[in-house]
């Protein structure tokens, strides 16, 4: 079955930073979609500055997985656009927060932090090393032991999230810090992963085992059981084993 996948990408910095425009010519969100191109994916997109905030209904409704990635733009999604996609989370849709999507108003709701973290970026980037530590989980197929971004802003703990439901990478960086960089959780009946390398600055989108890590996190998070009763607030009117003195 195909998964239909929307990549939801801030896409400010390409507009305003000629790096970033330099690395990403068809911005972010078109690196991710070129790199993790694949038959059983049927790859949307959309940025802010699109009408209804690059997610109108019919394509927010029609989305077994979103992709999100933003930064500098965070406070200006509308309360109603986040309304929209936790409600579309709780009843099923996948959701896969990339990189400083940690500190979106999304992410937050979700978590129920503040998701605040450590960072430092240097023009030259810090090495990191990122190990599978739970290389039997679905996003870890295929990965290697460990593998490496050469150029990466460092992300350190302490990292600001509820306990993860699975914790399947930790970074070390070469300043010497370490961060939970790829982590899950459950909400409702949706499934979100959370995978921290990506800065603007530095090719990382164009890695093709960040594309892996990525397209596995897709293919986890994507709900397989469909016909599950969604969870709402529902009246149930009669008992199921009514009282035997026949009182209500």
């Amino acid at each position: 079955m195909t998964i239909k996948v929307t990549i939801w990408n801030e896409g400010r910095h390409e507009q305003v930073h000629k790096e970033v425009q330099d690395i990403y010519p068809d911005r972010i969100d078109g690196a991710i979609a070129a790199g993790i191109k694949h038959p059983d994916f049927e790859i949307r997109r959309g940025t802010l500055d699109d009408p209804d905030e690059g997610l109108p209904d019919s394509l927010l409704n029609d989305t077994d997985v979103l992709l999100w990635w933003g930064h500098m733009a965070h406070e200006e999604v509308s309360d109603g656009l986040i309304d929209r996609i936790q409600q579309r989370v709780l009843k099923g849709m996948g959701l896969v927060i990339l990189h400083s999507g940690h500190h979106s108003k999304l992410f937050r709701r979700l978590m129920g932090t503040n998701a605040n973290l450590s960072w430092r970026e240097s023009p030259a980037g810090d090495l990191e090393r990122v190990w599978v530590i739970n290389p039997s989980h679905p996003i870890a197929e295929g990965l290697p032991p460990f593998f490496e971004v050469n150029a990466s802003e460092m992300y350190g703990e302490p990292f600001d999230i509820p306990q993860p439901d699975e914790l399947i990478f930790i970074s070390w960086y070469s300043g010497g810090e370490v961060f939970r960089s790829g982590c899950t959780w459950q909400r409702g009946r949706g499934r979100i992963f959370f995978f921290s390398p990506g800065h603007e600055t530095y090719p990382i989108y164009h890695d093709k085992t960040i594309h892996k890590v990525i397209s596995n996190g897709i293919r986890w998070a994507e709900q397989k059981h469909r016909d599950g009763r969604i969870l709402e607030n529902w009246h149930r009117a009669e008992a199921l084993h009514p009282r035997p003195d026949g009182k209500i």
